[in-house]
C-alpha cells in the first residue's frame, strides 16, 4: 500500500469505524446490492458492507487514493472483507455533471456532506431505492421537497452507535421557525434547515 493511501484513509476515519457502524446500521432496514457514492472523497467504508459500490469525487487525493487499486484492497481485507467478491468502481467527476452510468441503475444513493447530491443523482437510482442523506448543506430539505421521494426511516446516533427508527415520522422535517423551505432558498442558503427533530441522517424512498 502507499503510503499517501494509508494517510488518507486514516485521517479520514478520525472516528475509528465511526461510518462503518453507520452503514452496518443502515444495512438490514434496506434492501442494497449496489451503492451510489457522489462526493465520497476517499471513504470506501460502504465497501466493507455492500458488494458493489460506484464512488465519484473530483477531488484529486479521493482519484490517488481509489488509483491505489492494491492499497484499497488491503484495506478491505484488513476490515474482514473478500476483495474478490466486491466491485470497487470509481470515477473522477464533478457529481452534477453528467455521469455515464444507467438510469435507474442502483439500489442506493449516499449523499453525505456533499451538496445537492439528490438532486443531481437521482435518476441513477432505482424506484424503490433508497436515499440515504444527512441534513448537511440542505439536501435532506431537498430530498423532502422532492416528489420523487417518501420519508422511510431517520437514522439516529449516539455514544458513536447508530440506530434505524420508522416511528413518528410525520415529526420530523418540521422546521423550528416559520419559514417557507423551497429549493431556491435551499439554494441560496446553501445549509441544512433547523427542524425540531434532528436525527443524524434520513432514509428516503424513491416512489417515482
Amino acid at each position: 500500500m502507499e503510503e499517501r493511501t494509508r494517510r488518507l484513509w486514516e485521517q479520514h476515519d478520525q472516528h475509528h469505524g465511526d461510518r462503518h457502524r453507520l452503514f452496518a446500521a443502515v444495512a438490514p432496514a434496506i434492501d442494497v446490492e449496489s451503492v451510489l457514492y457522489p462526493g465520497s472523497f476517499v471513504d470506501i467504508a460502504p465497501s466493507f458492507v455492500w458488494p458493489a459500490v460506484t464512488y465519484v469525487d473530483i477531488d484529486r487525493r479521493a482519484e490517488q487514493f481509489f488509483g491505489d487499486e492494491a492499497g484499497v484492497q488491503e484495506l478491505l481485507v484488513e476490515h474482514g472483507v473478500e476483495p474478490h467478491s466486491l466491485s470497487v468502481r470509481f470515477i473522477a467527476a464533478d457529481d452534477t455533471d453528467p455521469l455515464d452510468l444507467d438510469e435507474g441503475e442502483f439500489d442506493l444513493l449516499v449523499s453525505l456532506y456533499a451538496g445537492f447530491v439528490s438532486e443531481a443523482c437521482t435518476g441513477h437510482l432505482r424506484v424503490g431505492g433508497t436515499l440515504l442523506v444527512n441534513p448537511s448543506h440542505g439536501d435532506a430539505a431537498m430530498a423532502s421537497l422532492d416528489p420523487r421521494y417518501r420519508l422511510h426511516a431517520v437514522v439516529t446516533s449516539g455514544s458513536g452507535n447508530y440506530a434505524v427508527d420508522t416511528r413518528n415520522l410525520d415529526t420530523y422535517l418540521v422546521p423550528k421557525r416559520d419559514i417557507a423551505v423551497t429549493r431556491a432558498s435551499l439554494h441560496d442558503s446553501g445549509r441544512g434547515v433547523a427542524y425540531t427533530r434532528s436525527p443524524f441522517a434520513y432514509l428516503f424512498e424513491r416512489v417515482a
